[in-house]
């Protein structure tokens, strides 16, 4: 059978790659996949375990449930300020990963430019790809804590045809935040080009320096924004594949055409789990997501602290639970970095190049592991590159 010529220029996940490998090596260390190593809170998987046993096992609307929707514009107002109608501005996803699809599926069209701040997530730029448009990487220095700056998106918006810009903030893979500010100062550039705005903030919850600044918030934005965001890393809810989107309503409206005709909709019993995250999270004040960010808290100073101390530069990371260190004082590229590392001493990491040409020189750890794991990771680390203490 001949396969579509688009699918065959796009390559394996650089994130995968490494995870297929260390899944072949039962003794490795892995600081590769970015998932919480905590389980499900209970309430919330009580709430679908109740729902199977009432008989919640049929769809639910194309839109989700009502009452997650509700509950979904409820927790966006009260811990980031941003307000939506749960009629007509929200879509409760397969996971962000299809919100993101979704969002550029309806914004984009064959020839038309992404803006993908480079390093980021491994599937914006496929994605892309396969609604037919083109990405353009907007490199984010290490000088600038990796920040997404006006001069930078200047540069990569004047090549033409520009639009779309997604604003991967919290950052995956280098951990970057913005502020109000940051943000502010890129709608000059934003109106010059008449760019759509996907703000991916997944990782929202795990903001570890100030509070974390939602872009639609941010006057200006949110009528060309399309926010995405799920339950997976604030409420340790990757498998149950729950994201959503908000947006204006038109724009809603279109997404939602395009998920109807290929999702349908979420699974039933993760939506009944998310509803509990959501109504007993806000009624504790989500002391539960408080004790996982205080404990990557921890992690993240222990490790930013260990790398530097062997002479690999790691900037502490304002956000998400990656450190993303710069190995290129080992002679070492981020690739040859991790092969030999796995090699020698059995842990996993991801070179940084899998995020983008930017990310050569770096490798990426995910800290969401154990602080044990992570102490022997360090000092395995230490005996690679030979600065035992």
């Amino acid at each position: 059978m001949k396969l579509n010529k688009t699918i065959q220029t796009i390559k394996p996940s650089g994130i995968r790659e490494f995870f297929d490998i260390t899944a072949k090596m039962p003794d490795a260390l892995s600081l590769g996949v970015g998932e919480p190593d905590f389980v499900t809170p209970w309430y919330i998987r009580n709430a679908a375990i109740k729902s199977v046993q009432k008989g919640y096992t049929a769809y639910t609307g194309n839109r989700g449930l009502h009452e997650l929707c509700v509950g979904i514009t409820e927790y966006l107002g009260e811990r980031f300020g941003t307000r939506y109608d749960p009629d007509t501005e929200v879509i409760v996803t397969v996971g962000a990963s299809e919100a993101i699809d979704l969002a550029l599926r309806v914004l984009v069209e064959p020839g038309d430019a992404v803006l993908v701040p480079s390093p980021s997530y491994v599937s914006y730029m496929p994605i892309a790809t396969l609604c037919g448009a083109h990405a353009v990487p907007v490199e984010c220095a290490e000088k600038d804590d990796f920040r997404l700056t006006p001069e930078a998106l200047e540069r990569a918006a004047s090549l033409g045809n520009a639009r779309v810009l997604i604003m991967p903030y919290p950052n995956n893979p280098t951990g970057a935040t913005m502020s109000a500010d940051d943000i502010a100062a890129l709608l000059p550039v934003i109106e010059k080009y008449d760019l759509a705005v996907i703000s991916d903030e997944i990782y929202a919850e795990l903001t570890y320096d100030g509070v974390h600044v939602s872009v639609p918030s941010v006057p200006g934005f949110r009528e060309r924004t399309v926010l995405i965001n799920g339950f997976s890393k604030a409420f340790a809810m990757t498998g149950w594949r729950l994201g959503y989107t908000a947006a204006p309503a038109d724009v809603t409206a279109a997404m939602l055409k395009v998920h109807q005709y290929t999702a349908l909709c979420a699974p039933t019993p993760s939506q009944y789990a998310a509803v509990a995250a959501l109504k007993e999270g806000r009624e504790d004040g989500y002391h539960t997501v408080a004790d996982m960010k205080a404990e990557y808290d921890r992690r993240r100073r222990y490790v930013v602290g260990e790398l530097n101390d062997m002479g690999l530069k790691c900037r502490l990371p304002g956000g998400a639970f990656y450190v993303f260190a710069n190995v290129s004082s080992t002679g070492m590229d981020g690739q040859r970095f991790a092969r030999g590392l796995l090699a020698a001493e059995k842990v996993a990491v991801v070179p940084g190049d899998a995020f983008g040409d930017a990310g050569r020189d770096y490798v990426r750890m995910s800290y969401a592991t154990s602080l044990r794991t992570l102490m022997e990771a360090m000092k395995r680390i230490r005996r690679f590159i030979g600065a035992e203490k």
